[in-house]
């Protein structure tokens, strides 16, 4: 196993933005024991999409919407988002 370098101490967040563009990222970190990083606060980026459903799947949605006083878009995804994570869990 080789030597890792010290990581500097920076100044500013551009001072360090420059190390990391200027030096191997190797160096200084053992990669070989890195994990895979969850970052659930950050604010996810959206994007649109065109779904065809049938027109009574929807506008059952849109009752349950309506009961709920919640705008039918974001109830869909509420419940993707708890299948999905429902999907997740139950495949560790």
């Amino acid at each position: 196993m080789k030597t890792l370098k010290k990581i500097p101490s920076f100044k500013t967040p551009q001072e360090e933005a420059e190390f990391w563009r200027t030096h191997d990222s190797t160096e200084y970190i053992d990669w070989s024991e890195a994990k895979k990083a969850v970052f659930p606060n950050l604010k996810p980026t959206t994007e649109s999409i065109s779904l065809r459903i049938p027109s009574t799947l929807l506008s059952r949605i849109k009752e349950l919407a309506n009961e709920q006083d919640v705008p039918y878009q974001s109830l869909m995804k509420v419940y993707l988002n708890d299948r999905v994570q429902h999907e997740i869990k139950s495949h560790k």
